[in-house]
């Protein structure tokens, strides 16, 4: 069961449209979905929900701590609450996935991933839950930075949107803790788009954050 579902982002305005908040957006669909109120708690570094359940309270959490501090904030909520790193799920941006590709795994690298760094070493384990939402790669390691830090396309914003809608179908189910029925409604892949139909031209046509 999942007692802790936390995601990743960076706070302040000039941040909330970035790929690297797709953590953030996650969380914030997710208290629509459970009808949780996040509000700021200094006690715990950030943004914070509880849905009270039969088998236990869920906790909510966004860190406000900018992304290389994540850890911060999952460390004290976790270590307060006797949380276990198996009952947390953390919602993050993935680099080696295409936007509208989400993956959800357990333990593992942290792969340069800065959050999952600095919760792993709060924690002292590896073994929490992870649910990768694609915003794609640029192509070249020198431009990640960069990528994390911009707003995508309309079309990628759209097609992200449109994958975390398609998670909040298995939401109860990855609470639950129930992660295979879960993962065979969120492992799709997203539809190809439709390819853009060519115009018709006549002869006549002139021709602070970090990753």
């Amino acid at each position: 069961m999942i007692r802790l579902l936390v995601g990743l982002g960076n706070p302040g305005h000039e941040y909330e449209a970035t790929r690297h908040n797709a953590g953030f957006w996650f969380v914030d669909e997710a208290a629509r979905h459970l009808k949780v109120q996040l509000a700021a708690d200094r006690s715990y570094f950030g943004h914070v929900g509880r849905l009270n359940r039969q088998e236990g309270a869920l906790w909510l959490l966004q860190p406000m701590t900018y992304m290389n501090l994540s850890g911060k904030a999952v460390g004290a909520l976790a270590r307060f609450f006797k949380i276990a790193p198996e009952e947390i799920l953390v919602v993050h941006d993935e680099l080696d996935l295409l936007p509208g590709q989400v993956k959800l795994k357990r333990a593992g690298s942290h792969a340069g991933h800065n959050g999952l760094k600095d919760i792993q070493a709060q924690l002292g384990s590896a073994d929490f839950w992870r649910l990768r939402i694609g915003i794609g790669h640029p192509g070249t390691r020198s431009e990640v930075v960069d990528h994390v830090l911009r707003k995508p396309p309309l079309a990628e914003r759209q097609l992200i949107d449109e994958a975390i809608t398609v998670s909040m179908k298995a939401l109860d189910l990855l609470l639950a803790g129930d992660m295979e029925r879960a993962m065979m409604r969120i492992h799709v892949k997203p539809a190809k788009p439709k390819p853009a139909t060519a115009p018709t031209i006549s002869a006549k046509t002139p021709g602070p954050a970090e990753e």
